[in-house]
């Protein structure tokens, strides 16, 4: 990694309530859970901030926390398309969060170290109009999670779609593995293999979280992601969450897959990094005791979050391919 190259955290995400008039919403089952306190809690935030300030307040306290990292530039924020009924429409009824890519691309062009993560759900009514649309309003990527979002990223008729979405550059970046952040979750729909179409296509896709978790087929999902990178040439993984208490070990099992040298990006999966589930004292035994003092010291999440996986043996040039893929690099 060069000194000047910016690094990008690629998979960092926002949530509101619709104060201020976002647009954005929770659940009624997601409200009730025990996930929605804890996630205030990660943002550093209360019902009552929101309410009081509007929802933009997380944007701006993530932008300031992330100004003061010594090791990270800028972060990808995730706007979240909702589940769509058969006409198209959104529903909410079935959609647990929702973050509208208007507000997002609003608050990112006021806040330049955040950058514009769009998402569209393919079965969305027009779909192909939102996509020009995003691209013009400066999305650097594409976000999707087709186990919340309720559909099959290998259905024959979002081809037009991924044309598109090859055709104006921007890469996709869909959640991969068993997803828990949610109250309900169709895992089948995150198996690596269900990627196969958008990559043939043309598409750069980005396997979030490189698919560490779950099976799919009687196959560790993680198998399948290792088969579909020798295949195809425009497929990447990002690292987020690979520390997380339910992944002890993935970080260091991706990085010794000698396939995966030049395809790994630089994630955090913020907020998750500002809470215990992250904490480096999950790998104290991985640590020398002075290194884990030392990362324990880092008061900035993102710098905390860096440290912790160059000392688990990330390679530092892995932080700099998010802004050259994403032709942000100087």
């Amino acid at each position: 990694m060069k000194s000047n190259e910016a690094v990008i955290d690629m998979h960092c995400h926002c949530a509101g309530i619709g104060a201020g008039g976002s647009g954005c919403f929770i659940s009624p089952a997601m409200a009730r859970s025990i996930r929605y306190p804890f996630f205030l809690r990660a943002f550093g935030v209360t019902r009552g901030d929101l309410e009081f300030h509007g929802d933009r307040i997380i944007l701006e306290r993530l932008s300031s926390l992330l100004a003061g990292s010594r090791h990270v530039t800028a972060a990808v924020v995730l706007a979240l398309d909702g589940v769509r009924d058969g006409r198209g429409e959104l529903d909410r009824c079935r959609t647990e969060l929702y973050v509208p890519n208007d507000y997002l691309a609003r608050e990112c062009r006021r806040l330049p170290n955040l950058l514009f993560g769009a998402s569209i759900n393919p079965l969305r009514a027009d779909a192909m109009d939102e996509l020009e649309r995003v691209a013009e309003e400066g999305a650097v990527l594409l976000k999707w999670l087709p186990a919340i979002q309720g559909f099959d990223p290998a259905d024959p008729r979002f081809k037009p779609f991924y044309r598109q979405l090859a055709g104006l550059g921007l890469p996709l970046l869909s959640h991969t593995g068993t997803e828990l952040s949610f109250t309900r979750a169709d895992n089948a729909l995150a198996a690596p293999c269900r990627l196969r179409l958008p990559l043939e296509e043309g598409v750069t896709v980005i396997a979030a979280h490189c698919a560490t978790s779950g099976r799919s087929g009687g196959e560790r999902n993680f198998s399948r992601f290792l088969n579909l990178i020798r295949s195809y040439p425009n497929l990447y993984g990002d690292i987020s969450s690979l520390t997380q208490a339910n992944r002890l070990g993935h970080l260091q099992k991706v990085l010794s897959r000698e396939e995966l040298l030049g395809r790994l990006l630089y994630g955090s999966d913020m907020p998750i990094i500002t809470t215990v589930v992250t904490s480096p004292w999950l790998h104290a035994t991985s640590l020398p005791p002075r290194t884990l003092l030392r990362i324990l010291g880092e008061k900035n999440p993102w710098d905390r979050d860096v440290e912790l996986k160059l000392a688990l043996g990330m390679p530092a040039d892995i932080l700099a391919k998010g802004s050259r893929l994403l032709g942000l690099a100087p």
